[in-house]
């Protein structure tokens, strides 16, 4: 039991309640927002600290009573109590003071590519796309389509999508990888099973002051939105194409043409800007590190085959987990129903760092 850490965030967790009575904090939303985040985290851990010290003096008081012959017995049985109890606080304290990525509450941006298999793959990323959008609305979260490309037969070449509310970032954030589809396509005439893959990006929205831009380096263009259909297509002038760097090695292409606001495109533009450079940044530190994290469930490397939907046996293997737990229902997880999946990724990854944890204090 780390009583003095305990103690500290107990501290820590007094303050910021009241920050969160503080009209100055109040009166600034970015502020109040990383605020109530901290709050919604240390929350937990403290209920837990608090339980545990109750019950620890409840102990004491029944050790006093053990030298009585007329509680003995009841004694006995508090003190039983009681120290379950503090031993199954210690194992859950135990899992909530595991490291966690800094992101996890963040909102995030979620990028669908169609890999190998053509028109195959690109109708997977569109399915994908479906599948992601129930989830999000089973986890309480909201997505929102930022800039798509459509193939030729209705699927999706690239999108990218938007996905706000707590914790976002990590619903989302085992998705990284690449994702194989075995089926027949639409396409086949002889009913023969293809493999085709799509790349799935996930880059947690970072706050102004963690990422240097400098916006003199950022070209602006706008343009007017373009889409299949018809319907719903920008009459004006308001779609917008970030360019960061142009014409270097470091340019990255960001376009924004959901809304029909110019400005609330640019904004969202500098948002996704803001989350790949991020993401640039992240991909190095883990190309340095990558030795030292391979016991943990997965690298988040874009190469990486994550996850295979095999349509004729009706199953969905994730390569991150092992044993029977590794296969999920097709129609459920298709369906949205990602929830057990992540759960097994999230699992196996505790796991893992309570190991490593073992292993340094040895």
């Amino acid at each position: 039991m780390l009583t003095q850490k305990l103690a500290a965030l107990e501290h820590e967790y007094e303050q910021v309640e009241a920050h969160l009575a503080d009209p100055n904090i109040i009166s600034d939303q970015g502020q109040y927002r990383r605020v109530a985040r901290r709050h919604r985290e240390l929350t937990p851990i403290v209920n837990l600290w608090r339980e545990y010290c109750t019950l620890d003096t409840q102990a004491r008081d029944a050790r006093e009573l053990l030298s009585d012959p007329e509680m003995r017995d009841l004694a006995r049985a508090d003190l039983d109590a009681s120290e379950a109890r503090m031993r199954a606080i210690d194992t859950e304290l135990e899992v909530l003071l595991l490291p966690t990525d800094p992101h996890d509450p963040h909102d995030c941006i979620v990028e669908i590519r169609a890999g190998a298999g053509g028109d195959e793959a690109a109708l997977f990323a569109a399915d994908l796309l479906s599948m992601y959008e129930r989830y999000a609305e089973g986890a309480g979260l909201k997505l929102a389509v930022l800039d798509a490309n459509e193939s030729d037969l209705g699927g999706l070449s690239k999108v990218t999508f938007e996905v706000t509310g707590d914790g976002a970032f990590r619903a989302f954030r085992f998705e990284r990888g690449v994702h194989r589809v075995q089926r027949v396509p639409a396409t086949e005439t002889q009913g023969r099973i293809h493999t085709s893959t799509v790349t799935v990006a996930v880059l947690p929205q970072v706050e102004d002051a963690e990422v240097d831009l400098d916006l003199s380096e950022v070209r602006i263009d706008v343009f007017r939105s373009q889409g299949a259909g018809g319907q719903g297509v920008n009459t004006t002038d308001s779609a917008v194409r970030a360019v960061y760097r142009p014409g270097t090695p470091d340019e990255i292409v960001v376009v924004c043409q959901d809304g029909r606001s110019q400005i609330k495109n640019r904004e969202k533009a500098l948002v996704v800007l803001r989350a790949r450079l991020a993401e640039r940044e992240r991909a190095v530190r883990e190309a340095q590190e990558r030795a030292d994290r391979a016991a943990q469930v997965g690298s988040g490397d874009r190469s990486e085959k994550i996850r295979t939907y095999n349509y004729p046996q009706n199953r969905v293997t994730d390569h991150r987990l092992s044993g029977d737990v590794k296969n999920f229902p097709l129609e459920t997880v298709v369906a949205g129903g990602l929830a057990p999946l992540i759960a097994a990724l999230v699992n196996v990854e505790r796991e893992a760092l309570l190991q490593e944890l073992t292993h340094a204090g040895a």
